[in-house]
């Protein structure tokens, strides 16, 4: 028991160290875990070989983390994305088998060992990549879109590379294999049994999650919610999990594959939200162990021993994965930075490659040593990922910022009497109010991303920097009534409030403010009107609160009103109070006095509020009253 203890404390020790400091430096936590793996493997000897054993444990986070990934899918959403499932899954997927086919047979291996290995390849990382993808947000992307279809596609993949697989046995290893004997640790309820036996068992068991998933788990979530207990919910979400992974291995099945199905299917449940959170600390830290595995599992004397060999190995299926991936994303017409996200993303061997490598050992596909070699280049080919994305955030999306940047302003031949500059979601909503009411505007934007949605649904929208003069004079300020400002640069907001009270005092300019200092900044530049970004979304948020809390509508109305009222009354003693402070934070003890007077009086109008809405309400109440008395006579 000391031993397992001591195992667990070293493993925690090097993620608690390594993956803080490697978040820190931008690398992503993916990385922190293959150097902590790799410290307290290789490099210090602190594990041995538990690792491949925890390895096999720790793969389960694979599993959880599909099962999450289904959860937010609706089935619909899974029909809408067919095309990139089925078209870039299934074109990267062949084109990569074929290729890496190619190679290995031109490097002196017999066709059935070269297939097995272009099938290994030809997966990539699910864990590495939606993670990465998760904590740099670019899940919502194009390139990120198209590469979670591909691995979905990928995922699915495995079931027939593990039918077709011992089909490939050679047979002076096959008869290696049955002298060396079974190892008994795998079960199966399919070995054995003719071809139309088994897709009977395959599709009785995809069936089992599918249909039993939708009409039989609700009834257990209720019967388990019904005690209260969090951790009874919690064991049975694990039970959940643990049961769909052993049901899809006894059948010879993905169960990575099976808990995305089950995801899909409980997705409309009511108690999806309740077991994303009981499920995700378990998926966090078993991927965590998984990448550290992966790191301490490395081979040090086979390392030294072909070193140049394996090196060569996964810079070549890099690039073999990375081209196919660059040239599929030219069929499907993935533009600019989210093309290169594509092949980056996905040029790494995958998780499952160790799972496939295992399993062709032990149908006597592959032998033991070309195993141990290919073992190491699915793990330095994961290992180098993150350099890949840091390639992509360091290298790649700033080249095409400044491509976009490069770009020539628009020629701007219509004038209007109001200038918007940007238009996000806070410039779209004053810009479509304006022309409701037949006032001319000109809309500028640096975002040429955005320039072009815009034109797509029909807004006249043109490229350029509003805060530059120049701009502002080619889109006619000379001959505008207003300005607008809804741009993200705070500086640059301040920037040209001064410029054009300045140099055309006659332009009224409006703008927003992202908080009470910025407004402040933007009054002191001498802006007509400032209005905070969540203000007024903040005051309705809070009055339907009430409301659905039971409080009166005109009880809630009255509220938010004698808000407003005392906001607007002591905004200019703060902002008086803003300018007087000389320090550089403009927050000196004056201020925050008056702040704490100001959240004094808001909590007694809200009061004084209540107390006059209450007799209103109630007056109210007697005529409605009075009118249903009267419809009864």
């Amino acid at each position: 028991m000391t031993g397992y203890f001591l195992q667990a404390f070293i493993y925690l020790v090097a993620a608690v160290i390594a993956v803080p400091l490697a978040k820190r430096s931008g690398l992503g936590s993916v990385l922190g875990y293959l150097v902590a793996g790799v410290a307290i493997g290789p490099v210090l000897g602190l594990v041995g070989d538990e690792t491949t054993t925890i390895q096999h444990f720790a793969e389960f986070g694979v599993v959880m983390m599909l099962f999450l990934v289904g959860l937010e899918l609706e089935p619909k959403s899974l029909w809408a994305m067919k095309t990139r499932l089925i078209g870039l899954g299934g074109l990267q997927l062949l084109l990569t088998t074929v290729l890496i086919t190619l190679l290995a047979q031109a490097l002196g291996q017999t066709l059935s060992v070269s297939l097995t290995i272009g099938l290994i390849f030809s997966l990539s990382s699910t864990a590495i990549v939606l993670q990465t993808f998760q904590e740099k947000g670019l899940q919502q992307t194009e390139g990120g879109k198209s590469a979670f279809s591909v691995l979905l596609f990928q995922d699915i993949a495995v079931i027939p590379m593990l039918a077709l697989i011992p089909l490939l046995a050679l047979p002076e290893l096959a008869s290696q294999h049955t002298d060396s004997g079974s190892h008994g640790n795998n079960f199966s309820l399919v070995e054995g049994l003719p071809a139309w036996l088994y897709a009977i068992v395959i599709i009785a068991s995809v069936a089992v999650v599918t249909v039993g998933g939708h009409y039989l788990s609700r009834p257990l979530f209720k019967f388990v919610a019904s005690s209260g207990l969090r951790e009874i919910f919690t064991a049975t979400a694990l039970m959940l999990m643990v049961g769909i992974a052993a049901l899809m291995s006894l059948v010879g099945l993905s169960p990575a594959l099976g808990a995305f199905l089950a995801g899909v299917v409980l997705a409309n449940s009511e108690f999806r939200h309740e077991l994303e959170a009981n499920v995700e600390p378990f998926k966090g830290l078993l991927l965590g162990l998984f990448f550290i595995t992966v790191g301490a599992g490395i081979n040090v004397d086979i390392l030294t021993e072909n070193a140049l060999i394996i090196l060569g190995l996964t810079l070549t299926v890099m690039l073999v994965k990375s081209l196919v991936l660059f040239v599929v994303t030219l069929f499907f017409k993935l533009k600019a930075a989210n093309r290169w996200l594509f092949a980056l993303s996905l040029a790494q061997a995958g998780e499952f490659g160790f799972v496939l490598l295992s399993f062709s050992g032990q149908n006597a596909v592959l032998p033991a040593g070309l195993i141990e070699i290919l073992s190491l280049v699915v793990a330095f080919s994961m290992f180098l990922t993150p350099g890949l994305f840091i390639l992509f955030d360091k290298v790649i999306m700033p080249l095409y910022t400044r491509r976009s940047n490069r770009r020539k302003p628009d020629e701007i031949k219509e004038k209007g009497t109001v200038i918007i500059a940007g238009i996000g979601r806070f410039g779209q909503i004053v810009n479509r109010l304006l022309l409701a009411n037949n006032i001319k505007t000109v809309v500028l934007d640096i975002r040429s991303e955005q320039i072009d949605n815009m034109r797509r649904i029909g807004t006249q929208a043109y490229f350029g920097d509003a805060s530059k003069p120049d701009m502002l004079h080619t889109a006619g300020i000379e001959h505008a009534s207003m300005l607008v400002i809804a741009i993200n640069d705070k500086e640059s907001s301040i920037d040209m409030v001064k410029y054009i009270k300045h140099a055309y005092p006659r332009v009224k300019v409006l703008s927003r403010a992202f908080d009470r200092g910025h407004g402040y900044r933007l009054r002191q530049a001498g802006v007509d009107f400032v209005v905070s970004e969540t203000y007024h979304s903040a005051l309705e948020m809070g009055a339907e609160a009430l409301r659905s809390l039971g409080i009166h509508p005109i009880q809630a109305k009255k509220q938010v009103a004698a808000y407003k009222a005392i906001e607007a009354k002591q905004s200019d003693t703060l902002y008086a109070a803003w300018l007087d402070d000389a320090s550089g934070e403009r927050i000196d003890n004056n201020f925050i006095k008056l702040f704490i007077q100001l959240e004094t009086l808001i909590q007694e109008a809200l009061k004084e509020a209540e107390k006059e809405a209450t007799p209103h309400i109630h007056h109210q109440e007697t005529v409605v009253n009075s009118d249903d008395e009267s419809v009864k006579k």
